[in-house]
């Protein structure tokens, strides 16, 4: 894959709504810009931690191991659940979800499916000299989208004596981690009615194609 085909396929993802980005944006209605900034490293080191062995290890992880990938999805789905609850309950008892913690942005991050097409679609094999570049770059990447994320939360923070535009900005953020948990269930519910050889269209394949990715764009094979 070019570094331009890379480069725009690793925008596209980072820049949709998905858990992380909506914890930076929140972090930034919180507390600024500042916060977010705290918060990166925590973001990067969840990237790593998922991406990295599944660089390592390939799509055939999941062949080998069908039960880590329902796993894996089940605990993504419960995760981002859990926050959508929890900042849903803050609502309901008038006040707000506690700053936004380095914890929780990781713990996001680790289970967040696009470190899943990283590791598995776009990133090419660790041995291969294209590796470490593009590494570098998907992080510059996560970087600018982060904090691109935290000032358009921090727009919602500017001028919020009240509070009114944070709690708000609370609630659409609790209803969107619900919306992609039940997403996140659905599909794991899709893959397993496919059967033993539609599931074996395996993570790899089925998350390309959920993202409009070619797998051809990157290596499901690796």
């Amino acid at each position: 894959m070019s570094y331009a085909s890379f480069l725009s396929a690793v925008a596209v993802l980072l820049l949709a709504p998905g858990p992380t980005n909506t914890l930076m944006a929140l972090a930034g209605a919180q507390r600024g810009i500042r916060l977010v900034l705290r918060l990166l490293p925590a973001e990067l080191l969840g990237y790593f931690t998922t991406v990295l062995p599944l660089a390592w290890l390939g799509s055939n992880l999941f062949e080998r191991w069908p039960a880590s990938e329902v796993m894996l999805k089940v605990a993504a789905a419960t995760w981002v659940m859990f926050l959508a609850v929890k900042l849903w309950k803050r609502q309901l008892e008038g006040g707000v979800m506690k700053e936004v913690t380095a914890r929780r942005v990781y713990l996001t991050t680790l289970l967040n499916p696009k470190a899943l097409i990283f590791g598995l679609v776009l990133l090419p094999g660790p041995l291969e000299w294209q590796f470490v570049p593009k590494l570098g770059l998907l992080c510059l990447s996560a970087i600018i989208v982060a904090i691109a994320w935290g000032l358009a939360g921090a727009l919602v923070h500017i001028g919020d004596a009240g509070g009114t535009r944070l709690g708000t900005a609370h609630r659409i953020a609790s209803i969107w981690l619900a919306f992609v948990s039940v997403t996140l269930l659905a599909s794991l519910l899709e893959a397993q009615g496919l059967g033993p050889a539609g599931s074996e269209l395996s993570l790899c394949s089925q998350l390309a194609n959920t993202h409009g990715l070619s797998t051809e764009q990157g290596s499901c094979n690796k």
